[in-house]
């Protein structure tokens, strides 16, 4: 499985890159700006991502952004439900304004930061990508 991690916070990001490591392959990217640059490239060569992890909270372009972005080009692109890629929005914010509009906008889930991996590996698995 391929996997794209969007954090700008150092610590998050060698956490979540270090646990699901153990999943997949796992490219980094430290703002939305760079975690769209990775998703199109990797669209373009044919060999996509399949689960998505984004800080709603980062520079240059915030995660909610990306998120409709993703979703966007993928109906663009006619590509099915149950194809698309699996988005877990990341935020160590309290506000549920943030995750209502995420899951408005089409992420999968949410987790809370500090991640807690064994709910995160719970919602891996409802989502098809981790084995019961």
């Amino acid at each position: 499985m391929r996997i794209l991690i969007a954090e700008d916070d150092l610590i998050s990001r060698k956490f979540l890159s270090k646990f699901l490591a153990m999943y997949g392959e796992c490219d980094i990217t430290v703002d939305g700006s760079e975690a769209l640059e990775a998703y199109l490239l990797a669209w373009r060569e044919s060999n996509p991502y399949q689960l998505a992890c984004l800080d709603i909270m980062m520079p240059k372009v915030d995660g909610l952004k990306v998120l409709k972005t993703i979703r966007n080009l993928e109906q663009q692109n006619g590509v099915l439900f149950e194809q698309r890629l699996k988005i877990i929005m990341t935020t160590a914010l309290a506000d549920t304004e943030y995750i209502k509009q995420a899951f408005a906008s089409g992420c999968d889930a949410y987790a809370a930061k500090p991640v807690d991996t064994e709910k995160f590996l719970e919602v891996m698995k409802k989502l098809g990508l981790a084995e019961f």
